[in-house]
């Protein structure tokens, strides 16, 4: 299956379980693989005959910003859900969230979820 990838968009979002990620906040990035057909819009060079990756990024935004989520988890699926329920074109999607700076004392580059999901 084809598909459009969407890498490393950022976000401010106050997503975790302490109360203090709650009220501060953190950069989130959200990476999302769109597994669809390519081939129509490949040879039409239309718009309308693919998705709109831009109007995905602001839905994707508003779930990030707009809500708030103890585990990046259950981010993921938010967004794996409303992308599909919102674009019957795209047959499954990849979502990956990271979270660079979890209030862990351990030392890593982040934690990420990442979700794969198809429509049933």
């Amino acid at each position: 299956m084809d598909k459009i990838i969407m890498k490393g968009m950022a976000f401010y979002g106050n997503h975790g379980v302490f109360p203090e990620e709650n009220k501060l906040g953190q950069r989130f990035y959200v990476d999302a693989e769109l597994h669809m057909p390519l081939d129509k819009p490949g040879q039409s060079d239309a718009l309308e005959d693919t998705v709109n990756y831009a109007a995905v990024h602001t839905l994707i935004k508003d779930i990030v910003e707009q809500k708030t989520y103890k585990l990046i988890e259950a981010l993921a699926e938010h967004i794996a859900s409303e992308v599909l329920r919102t674009y019957t074109d795209i047959h499954a999607v990849t979502i990956r969230v990271h979270k660079p700076h979890p209030p862990v004392a351990i030392h890593f580059e982040g934690v990420a979820a990442e979700i794969y999901r198809k429509r049933a």
